[in-house]
């Protein structure tokens, strides 16, 4: 094969899995309108429409998905083998795509970040923060972070935290105003902060257990989000009560005063945040500093337990 018909899959494998122009162009080191030349010329060899693009999208077609199902695999093989030959000298390079929580990014992945580029100056961390439970093969990550229970039973599974406890959390002027909920159902008397956790328009009904008893109430406001951050400074602003995991930040404001819990003895707990990618049989090496890093332990190969989550 020719450098340029080589060159010409690399920067087609780079725009499918980017499912983009500029990032795949700054992916590769080139303005974008030399990236598209390149796939315009490898489209006029092969004599076929490749991609499928609009002004928001691209995607291959059905001619370029046959092919990138050929050489995706090849390309995969040779970064795979150039890391396994950095990982003799000691060094690692690569990227890592992660897609992740909004929690996990903000209270496991950010306080690690600059160790983890201390020990890996030439690992490129592609992090995508996504509460709406993407398919991580689908996207083509190397591995997702999400709650235990939600992660699908064919992949291998590593612990990162204890079960999370969920809070319902007001202002104080809030309560004052409207008073205090002392059962679920009393919600449909106030204003609450809705979650929505995935972006078909249904919005997560608020779960409660208390003595064996199971309740779940579908509540309404004046804010909907898949954001905590909007939920929590919604309910910081006294604009209704808001139901959220007491590690994202929320035991802090409990704390100060700026929040106070309701419905503390209703209030449940969820399977913690889970590592997970898919069971391969062999992890790559980079993906298991990046775990290793996590979990604190140090920068370098050890055994992993990994077991699946349910």
């Amino acid at each position: 094969m020719r450098g340029s018909e080589f060159n010409e899959l690399k920067a087609f494998v780079a725009v499918v899995e980017r499912q983009s122009f500029v990032r795949a162009a700054e992916h590769l080191g080139l303005s974008p309108s030399a990236l598209s030349q390149t796939i315009r010329q490898l489209e006029d060899r092969i004599g076929a429409r490749l991609l499928n693009r609009t002004t928001r999208s691209v995607a291959p077609s059905a001619n370029g998905e046959l092919l990138y199902r050929r050489v995706a695999p090849l390309f995969r093989e040779m970064a795979a083998a150039v890391a396994q030959a950095s990982e003799a000298t000691g060094q690692m390079s690569g990227r890592l795509r992660i897609n992740t929580l909004g929690i996990a990014a903000r209270t496991i992945i950010a306080p690690r970040l600059a160790r983890f580029h201390q020990a890996h100056p030439d690992v490129v961390l592609d992090i995508v923060v996504d509460d709406t439970l993407t398919d991580i093969v689908a996207g083509r990550f190397d591995a997702g972070i999400r709650v235990g229970n939600r992660v699908e039973k064919d992949m291998v599974a590593i612990r990162l935290t204890p079960d999370l406890n969920m809070v319902a959390v007001a202002s104080p002027d809030y309560l004052a105003r409207r008073g205090v909920p002392r059962s679920p159902k009393d919600l449909h008397d106030h204003t609450c902060i809705n979650w929505r956790l995935q972006m078909d328009g249904r919005h997560y009904r608020w779960e409660f257990k208390k003595r064996g008893q199971q309740l779940e109430v579908a509540v309404d406001g004046p804010i909907i989000t898949n954001h905590a951050d909007i939920g929590i400074a919604a309910a910081l602003g006294g604009l209704g009560i808001a139901y959220h995991f007491e590690r994202d930040g929320v035991s802090e404001l409990l704390g100060q005063g700026r929040l106070v819990q309701v419905l503390a003895d209703w209030s449940i707990s969820r399977p913690g945040l889970f590592l997970y990618y898919p069971n391969r049989q062999h992890r790559p090496a980079l993906l298991g500093a990046f775990i290793d890093c996590l979990l604190d332990r140090k920068l370098v190969d050890q055994p992993e337990n990994a077991s699946h989550a349910h």
